[in-house]
C-alpha cells in the first residue's frame, strides 16, 4: 500500500475531527467569498449612486468569517495533534516490534529523525494540503457561477489560470520536493548522529580535546542540511512567482473585459476572483508539502510497519502450565550466507533449575537467549517451554514469562520508581522496597532525600556501577516470571562488586529458573549445571 494511504487509513480510524475541521475551513473560505462578494458590490454600488443594505450583511459575513477561522484554527490543529499523537504511538510500537532486540542497523539519529521530523512533515498533509485542496475543489463552482455571468468568455480565460495555480504548479513543486526530501532527510539524520555523538562522548571529547574535529563534523553536516533547504527553496520560489502572475492576469482580465460589459458585475467579479485566487494562493506551497510528506510518510512506514523477525502463529497454542525449558537438537544462523552460531545444541533446563552458560564472545551464548526470547528463531530443531513447542506460542506470553537482565539494561532518566515499575507498572510501594530489599539497595535509596522519587540521570549516571545494576536487578526481579535471564550481568563491574551483586542474586532469585550467561564465574554463585561453549557445542564443566 502506498505509505501516504497508510498514514491516512491510521487517521480514518477517529476521523470525527478531522471531518469537522475540514466542514469548518471550507465553511470558513465560503464566508470570505460571500464578504468580498458584498463588499464589491457595495463599492460599486457606491460608485454609482445606488443605495443598498449592504453594509448590514457586509459586518455579518465578516463576523461569520473571524469566527469560522478561529473555530476552524481550533479543530484543524486539535484534530492533526491527535492524528499525529496515532502515528507516533503506531511507529514506536512498530520499531519496538520489530527492533525488540535492538535497533541493529538504524542509527539512533536516525531513528530520532523519522519519529520527530519525518512524522512533524506529516503535519502539512491534512492542515496545508487536504484542507485546501478540498476548498480549491469546492471554488470551481463559485468561479464558474461568478465569471459567466459577467462574460462567458471570462470563464474560459478564468479557469485555466486557476487551474494552472491548483494543479499544474502544485505538481511540479511536489516532483521538486519529492527529489529533494529523502536528500534533505539523510542530511537532518547526518546532522541528529553527529550531534547525538558529540554529547554521548563529550567526556571522552573532552579528554582528547576533539572538540574542533567534532564541531567540524557537526557543522559540516548542518551545511548539508542547509544547502538542500536553500536548492528546494530556490526552485519553488519561482513556482510561487508563476502562481502570483497567473493570479494577476486573472484578475486583470476580469477588470477589462467586464468595464466593458458589465461595471457592477466586473467590480463583484473582481473581489470575488481577488478572494478566490487568495485562497489557493498557497497551492504550489502545498505541492512541495505534498512531495514532502511522500518522503516522510515513506521513512515512517518503512520503520514501522516490518513484521517482527520471528511472526507470531496464526493460530497460538495455548500456554503451558510447565516452564522447564528443553533446546532439542537446535542449529542457527544469522543469514543463509553466514556460518552457523551452532549445530545440533541440546540443553534441558528443568524448572527451578539454575544454569551457567560459559564461553567467549561470539560463542553464541547470547544467541540462546534471543532464542528463548523468540527475538530469533532456530533453522534447524526445536525449543520446549513446558510441554509446548516455543513456535506455537505468542511472543508476548511467552517474554512474561522470562525476566531478562543483560549488560546493557538500561536506566532512564527518570525517577527511581519510574525505572522500578518498567518490571511491573501495577507495583506498589512495598513491592517496590521488597524488590529493592532483595537487591541490596534498599537502604541506599532510603538514605537519598527523595527515595523512590529520587531523579536519576540519564542511564542511570547518578548512582554508581554497582548500584546501577542492583536497581536493574530489582526492576527485574518486580516481574513475577518463573524464568530469569542474566546475560553478561556484571560487565565492566570490579570484583569485590561482582561477586557482592551475585551473593544478592543467590537470594533473590530463589524459585525461579535461572541462566546465567557470562564469560568466567566468580565462584559464589549457587549453580545446579555449568556448560561452557566449544567449537559451536555445549560442553558440561560441571554438575
Amino acid at each position: 500500500m502506498n505509505p501516504v494511504a497508510v498514514i491516512l487509513r491510521l487517521w480514518w480510524a477517529r476521523p470525527g475531527y478531522l471531518i469537522f475541521g475540514a466542514g469548518l475551513a471550507v465553511a470558513a473560505m465560503l464566508a470570505g467569498i460571500a464578504l468580498m462578494q458584498n463588499a464589491g458590490l457595495y463599492t460599486a454600488s457606491a460608485v454609482l449612486g445606488l443605495v443598498l443594505l449592504v453594509p448590514v450583511i457586509l459586518q455579518a459575513t465578516g463576523a461569520a468569517r473571524v469566527v469560522l477561522r478561529y473555530a476552524e484554527r481550533l479543530v484543524t490543529h486539535d484534530a492533526m495533534f491527535r492524528a499525529l499523537t496515532r502515528v507516533r504511538v503506531w511507529f514506536f510500537q512498530g520499531l519496538a516490534n520489530s527492533a525488540a532486540g535492538g535497533l541493529g542497523m538504524r542509527r539512533a539519529g536516525d531513528a530520532l529523525a523519522r519519529l520527530v521530523n519525518d512524522v512533524e512533515a506529516l503535519d502539512g498533509l491534512y492542515l496545508r494540503i487536504i484542507v485546501p485542496g478540498l476548498g480549491a475543489l469546492l471554488l470551481v463552482p463559485v468561479l464558474l457561477l461568478v465569471t459567466w455571468r459577467e462574460n462567458g468568455f471570462l470563464a474560459l480565460l478564468i479557469l485555466p489560470l486557476y487551474f494552472v495555480i491548483v494543479l499544474a504548479l502544485p505538481w511540479a513543486a511536489m516532483r521538486l520536493a519529492a527529489g529533494n526530501a529523502n536528500e534533505a532527510a539523510l542530511a537532518m539524520a547526518g546532522l541528529r548522529n553527529a550531534a547525538l555523538d558529540a554529547l554521548s562522548g563529550l567526556r571522552e571529547v573532552k579528554i582528547f580535546a576533539a572538540e574542533g574535529r567534532m564541531l567540524a563534523s557537526v557543522q559540516a553536516r548542518e551545511a548539508d542540511v542547509l544547502a538542500a533547504q536553500r536548492r528546494l527553496a530556490a526552485q519553488v520560489s519561482w513556482l510561487n512567482l508563476g502562481g502570483f502572475v497567473a493570479a494577476q492576469v486573472a484578475i486583470l482580465a476580469a477588470l477589462l473585459i467586464g468595464f466593458v460589459s458589465a461595471p457592477v458585475a466586473s467590480v463583484v467579479a473582481v473581489f470575488v476572483l481577488t478572494a478566490c485566487f487568495e485562497a489557493v494562493s498557497a497551492m504550489p506551497r502545498a505541492g512541495v508539502m505534498l512531495g514532502q510528506a511522500q518522503a516522510a510518510a515513506a521513512r515512517v512506514v518503512a520503520a514501522a510497519d516490518i513484521a517482527p523477525l520471528v511472526p507470531d502463529p496464526a493460530a497460538p497454542a495455548p500456554m503451558p502450565a510447565g516452564h522447564a525449558v528443553n533446546f532439542e537438537h537446535v542449529s542457527f544462523r544469522y543469514a543463509e550466507d553466514l556460518p552457523y552460531v551452532f549445530e545440533d545444541l541440546s540443553l534441558q533446563m528443568p524448572a527451578g533449575s539454575r544454569t551457567a552458560i560459559l564461553g567467549a564472545s561470539g560463542a553464541g551464548k547470547s544467541t540462546l537467549a534471543a532464542l528463548l526470547l523468540k527475538l530469533a528463531a532456530p533453522v534447524k530443531g526445536k525449543i520446549r517451554l513446558g510441554a509446548a513447542d516455543l513456535a506455537a506460542l505468542p511472543a508476548e506470553a511467552v517474554r512474561r514469562k522470562i525476566a531478562y537482565l543483560s549488560q546493557n539494561t538500561h536506566l532512564f532518566a527518570d525517577t527511581i520508581r519510574n525505572n522500578l515499575k518498567l518490571g511491573d507498572p501495577a507495583a506498589d510501594d512495598a513491592r517496590l522496597w521488597a524488590a529493592l530489599d532483595h537487591a541490596q539497595l534498599a537502604e541506599t535509596i532510603r538514605a537519598l532525600p527523595e527515595g523512590l522519587n529520587s531523579w536519576l540521570g540519564e542511564g542511570g549516571n547518578t548512582l554508581s556501577g554497582g548500584q546501577a545494576r542492583r536497581l536493574a536487578l530489582a526492576r527485574t526481579l518486580l516481574s513475577d516470571a518463573p524464568i530469569l535471564i542474566l546475560d553478561e550481568p556484571c560487565a565492566g563491574l570490579d570484583e569485590a562488586t561482582e561477586t557482592a551483586f551475585f551473593e544478592t542474586l543467590n537470594k533473590a532469585a530463589a524459585g525461579r529458573s535461572l541462566l546465567l550467561i557470562a564469560h568466567r564465574l566468580t565462584g559464589v554463585e549457587r549453580l545446579d549445571r555449568i556448560y561452557r561453549f566449544a567449537g559451536g557445542r555445549l560442553v558440561a564443566a560441571a554438575g
